[in-house]
């Protein structure tokens, strides 16, 4: 049903990282380990959805968490980029699993806001972000093991969107691509284009060295799918920020390019899921859930 695929890439004096793709959504997510206590944190997992059927399952998450078991790690994190539209999270299932934390960005209230007007489903969302177990806020830090992870927030594309600072690894979810594939789209509701290159320059001040690991690959113009890469590369040669592109320049591409893209094939079952931190509407007095279709919502 979905093909998963993993790479280790380890270092000494950094964290342990290994990264599962899901052939279905071009998610990749990310397991990544402190080498010293075997602690871990889990990033983006992804819950898979047939949009014909209805059916979930868990497919991709157990592919990590037999991984995590295989070298004994212990799972202290769950950790989101931003409220996705693309995929459904597999954190509720995670968290069953393993008890870890499961975490996303502060600013998640104005998406769950915004979303559950839409759905017409706040009452069904806690107030506080409170399906999540904690919120970050830029530069704060938290621990994976002895590892020292530093939270910086990176809007654009969501209002909520972070970019995970782990040893000499950034993970930047949708906020910049492999520099042939370029950057996050900006027409959600909350996205900002100017917003989100500021968000970019900040992530490409980083040390050149600093490895990026982004969170989707959709293997442009045939090439191999990949996920990492380094700030040195995306400045030198991102298609779409690259080089001295200016804020004006960046933001006229951005918005001409947004007005010719389809929603996200997954964006209406995704939002109002994610918004919960992965969890489930509660069953009606028939015993079956039920996702919402809001009918003529969107231009």
């Amino acid at each position: 049903m979905r093909n998963s695929s993993r790479n280790s890439i380890h270092s000494m004096s950094s964290a342990d990282i290994t990264a599962f793709y899901d052939s279905a959504t071009g998610t990749v997510s990310y397991l990544v380990a402190d080498p010293a206590t075997r602690q871990a944190a889990i990033i983006d997992p992804v819950l898979n959805y047939e949009a014909n059927s209805g059916r979930t399952a868990t497919t991709s998450a157990d592919v990590i968490l037999s991984a995590a078991r295989q070298r004994g790690l212990t799972i202290q994190w769950i950790l989101e980029t931003h409220v996705h539209a693309d995929h459904l999270t597999a954190a509720v299932h995670l968290k069953q699993k393993t008890r870890a934390k499961v975490a996303i960005g502060a600013e998640v209230e104005k998406v769950q806001k915004t979303f559950g007007q839409l759905f017409n489903v706040l009452s069904a969302v806690p107030p506080s972000a409170a399906d999540f177990d904690h919120v970050f806020r830029d530069g704060e830090t938290f621990s994976i093991g002895t590892l020292t992870a530093k939270v910086m927030h990176t809007p654009g594309h969501t209002p909520a969107c972070l970019t995970y600072l782990i040893g000499d690894a950034a993970f930047v979810g949708d906020t910049i691509f492999m520099p042939d594939y370029g950057t996050a789209r900006c027409d959600f509701p909350g996205g900002d284009a100017a917003t989100l290159y500021r968000s970019i320059q900040k992530i490409l001040s980083l040390p050149d060295s600093t490895r990026i690991f982004v969170g989707h690959d959709y293997g442009t113009g045939g090439r191999p799918i990949a996920w990492q890469t380094t700030i040195a590369a995306e400045k030198q040669a991102n298609t779409q920020v690259g080089g001295n592109v200016s804020l004006e320049q960046f933001v006229q591409m951005r918005t001409a390019r947004d007005k010719t893209l389809a929603l996200p094939n997954l964006i209406l079952p995704s939002v109002q899921v994610n918004i919960r931190g992965g969890r489930l509407p509660a069953p009606e007095a028939n015993g079956i859930a039920y996702l919402k279709m809001p009918i003529n919502a969107f231009s």
